[in-house]
């Protein structure tokens, strides 16, 4: 089979409307997909005002906003005529990247029609639970994403350390890595910008610790917070900005008075903004790849994280920068201490981090998707 024979059905609950480093990856595989001549068709929920243009053709797919977090839609089922537009497009490849009804009933049907199933993973779900007091129920969700996984004719995983999880929780025979690359024109070194720092009132000699990201409590809000508040204690010189926005905004500027926040960013200014920071600080537990931390990494942007899946696949500690575990406090005070008060150390991480960040070319992580594909749509149908 050769690529221009592919013809991927992708299922998807956040294609577009919301913007995150999931589904901007998804776009850009869409993208390369049709680039290289592969039919592509997305069914995912849609909204009137979405965050981006979407990439390919996109289905719309009943949903309903999920509560308390409305900006948010769980679609529910395939109705006939989706279900009628799906096998009118006769995909040889289902592709499913998030374990909700529609990723269950995409599974069912590409079963009962003998259609090679591949799952992307993008996000640790189980992990969101605690932030919602519902923590108590992540068994019973790793028993249900089992159970769906393992319908699956192969996943995916973008890190080698999330893929360790998903093997030792049993949840496919078959589990390979799609990892993330990384924009090394829009997140350059050569982005700093020193008068954006003095227009927010921050003097060239004081080390900027960032945030970058979406402002929800899964993020690590509030160990960032508390990190940033025993680094003050201990009388260090610094500054914090945050670039970002979401519906913790406003408990975060409850947190962190003194911070600057600049809002969302997006294309060049999201570039000037990262690479204009000195440290970059990402106490996230949830992430399964970690897309900021390659960036900040580009763009040679020290870098303290959680040692957590994602990022400890992508940080070398003591070398790009250091690992820390989770809600250690102290600990992530004493790795931002070391480098805002030593630049050379500082320096040395940044260039480090840059150094690796070269090996994530989009192209040829992509291209290993389409290389599985390929096996799958060749792969005997169960049963033959």
């Amino acid at each position: 089979m050769r690529v221009t024979d592919l013809r991927i059905a992708l299922f998807s609950g956040n294609y577009n409307y919301v913007r995150d480093g999931a589904n901007q990856a998804l776009n850009r595989l869409v993208g390369y997909l049709l680039g290289q001549g592969a039919a592509v068709r997305v069914y995912s929920p849609t909204v009137d005002n979405p965050a981006f243009a979407a990439t390919g053709d996109l289905v719309s797919v009943p949903s309903f906003a999920i509560p308390g977090r409305p900006e948010y839609r769980f679609p529910y089922r395939i109705p006939g005529d989706v279900r009628a537009d799906i096998l009118g497009f006769k995909p040889n490849i289902v592709q499913i990247s998030s374990p909700d009804f529609l990723g269950q009933q995409a599974v069912a049907l590409a079963r009962r029609h003998d259609i090679a199933t591949l799952a992307s993973i993008h996000t640790r779900f189980e992990t969101y639970l605690r932030y919602y007091h519902l923590g108590a129920l992540a068994p019973l969700l790793n028993v249900y994403q089992r159970n769906l996984y393992r319908r699956c004719d192969a996943i995916v995983a973008p890190s080698e350390s999330m893929a360790d999880v998903l093997r030792a929780e049993r949840m496919n025979d078959r589990i390979g890595i799609w990892s993330r690359g990384v924009d090394q024109q829009m997140f350059d070194p050569a982005r700093r910008d020193m008068a954006w720092r003095r227009d927010l009132g921050i003097a060239d000699d004081v080390p900027v610790i960032g945030f970058v990201g979406r402002l929800v409590m899964e993020k690590g809000v509030d160990v960032f917070a508390e990190a940033i508040a025993r680094l003050e204690a201990r009388g260090v010189r610094h500054a914090v900005v945050v670039v970002g926005d979401g519906p913790a905004r406003e408990k975060f500027e409850e947190l962190l008075p003194k911070a600057h926040f600049v809002g969302f960013q997006k294309g060049d200014d999201l570039g000037r903004a990262v690479a204009s920071l000195d440290i970059f600080l990402n106490p996230s537990v949830t992430e399964t790849f970690g897309n900021v931390t390659l960036e900040a990494m580009s763009c040679r942007v020290a870098v303290v994280a959680a040692r957590a899946t994602g990022s400890a696949s992508l940080v070398v500690d003591g070398v790009t920068g250091r690992l820390v575990e989770p809600r250690a406090f102290d600990a992530y005070a004493d790795a931002l201490e070391h480098f805002c008060r030593d630049d050379s150390a500082r320096r040395a991480a940044g260039r480090a981090g840059e150094e690796r960040s070269a090996a994530y070319s989009w192209d040829a992580i992509n291209q290993k998707i389409v290389d599985l594909y390929l096996e799958l749509a060749d792969q005997p149908a169960p049963g033959a």
